[in-house]
């Protein structure tokens, strides 16, 4: 049993790596999504179907005109799929799922051509539409979404379907259909359980990861607000002004992205900045202290709301071989006088436990503190010696896939602008 376990452990330590590779660093599907909550059209420049500004400019005033809104397009090159598995479709998920609003999307993704509606068109429209529209694909990619634009325009003005869209497949075959339809409304109405379950744990995730953030920006908050009168005495120092100055920043950019956060992934961007903030503090009490800004540290791997740490530190998880870990001056005197200190606590499923045990939710906050270059030493280590929450526990295994925490894609559909077949389920289209 001994043998077995740390192989299975080291299994899942495989698997996961590449996802939590994806979590602590940005792709060009965050990237689009960014840039789609304050635009229309996003056209990366290295696409391979990509379209010129003047194009760019067309299309957005067209969804203008055409009252096609809210829709959303993204043009990008082939190897942005790669953030999700290389599977186009998901790719769309993901970027809608980035920009958190119902509505119509639609990506060119290297060749293929993909749409999808969120709370908007008829479950299956924008998939027709995307199919339609690439019978002018010889005329390329700009004629292409122009041609989408206009059936959206069209649908949104009829409903929200395609119009003539409910009178096909009628006459004689009609019964057949019917059946084939009564055949699958039960895995159908299954699969929507699954998808709302899925959105409902990720929504309790996002609700309790961002409750644990918040202590952090009031932390910090509070640091701010304890220091403003020092930094305003006439002697101050200027260098600890700037770097006062720099936290309050920092703060507000953390406020902020806490409140535009959709998805447990956001509260990297969150924890980054408080991290930069809480160092900034530290430079500015040593500064007026007359003291030389310390050096720039990882936090405190107990309780990053310690700050910056002074040194290292070998520590182990329960069962777990030792590792060095990154700690602050208080937590190192305790770990010298033989004592384990207290790390940050997180309450979940009715039980008090240390963030590094409480499940893949609190990843993205850890990265943002912590970064790439110590989580895998550290994490992964702490899943072989026995800290298995972090990757294991929690929320269960689908718990960070699937949909967004807003809403699931009705059917996605299009096709390819060449290279490759293409077809399946719900999904239609063709070749250049």
């Amino acid at each position: 049993m001994r043998l077995i376990l740390p192989l299975v452990a080291l299994m899942l330590c495989l698997l996961c790596a590449p996802a939590m590779a994806q979590t602590l660093t940005a792709s060009p599907l965050t990237d689009a999504a960014e840039a789609l909550r304050n635009d229309t059209v996003y056209v990366d420049p290295s696409a391979e179907q990509a379209i010129d500004e003047d194009e760019a400019n067309a299309l957005r005033e067209r969804i203008r005109e055409q009252g096609a809104g809210p829709l959303r397009i993204a043009i990008l090159p082939a190897s942005a799929a790669d953030a999700a598995g290389g599977n186009p479709n998901e790719a769309l998920e993901e970027i809608a799922n980035g920009v958190g609003e119902r509505g119509t999307y639609a990506a060119i993704i290297g060749s293929a051509f993909r749409a999808g509606s969120i709370g908007d068109l008829q479950p299956g429209a924008a998939a027709e539409l995307a199919t339609s529209s690439l019978s002018k694909k010889d005329q390329g990619p700009a004629v292409v979404l122009t041609e989408f634009v206009d059936g959206v325009g069209e649908a949104r003005a009829n409903g929200g379907s395609v119009p003539g869209s409910r009178d096909r497949g009628r006459g004689s075959g009609g019964g057949g259909s019917g059946f084939l339809l009564l055949l699958l409304a039960v895995p159908i109405a299954l699969l929507g359980l699954g998808r709302l379950r899925r959105r409902r744990e990720q929504k309790a995730q996002l609700e309790e990861v961002k409750a644990f953030a918040r202590e952090d920006l009031v932390a910090l908050g509070e640091d701010i607000r304890a220091l403003d009168l020092d930094v305003e005495m006439p002697d101050a120092d200027p260098q600890a002004k700037a770097d006062y100055h720099r936290a309050v920043e920092c703060y507000t950019a953390a406020d902020d992205a806490w409140d535009r956060a959709r998805r447990v992934e956001d509260m990297e961007g969150v924890a980054s900045s408080l991290e930069e903030g809480r160092f900034a503090m530290t430079a500015a009490k040593a500064r007026l202290n007359g003291e030389a800004a310390p050096e720039r540290r990882p936090p405190c791997f107990f309780d990053p709301r310690h700050g910056p740490s002074t040194t290292d530190a070998d520590w182990a998880p329960p069962g777990g071989a030792p590792r060095p870990v990154p700690v602050c001056a208080a937590d190192a005197a305790v770990m010298e006088d033989g004592y384990e200190p207290q790390s940050r606590q997180v309450v979940m499923n009715g039980q008090q436990m240390p963030y590094w045990n409480a499940g893949p939710a609190y990843m993205p906050w850890a990265g943002g503190f912590f970064g790439g270059g110590l989580l895998p030493g550290l994490f992964l280590g702490s899943m072989l010696g026995g800290g298995f929450g972090m990757f294991g526990g929690g929320f269960g295994g689908d718990a960070m896939a699937g949909d967004g925490g807003f809403g699931g894609m009705d059917d996605i559909g299009g096709g390819d602008f060449g290279g490759g077949d293409f077809g399946g389920g719900d999904f239609g289209g063709g070749d250049f």
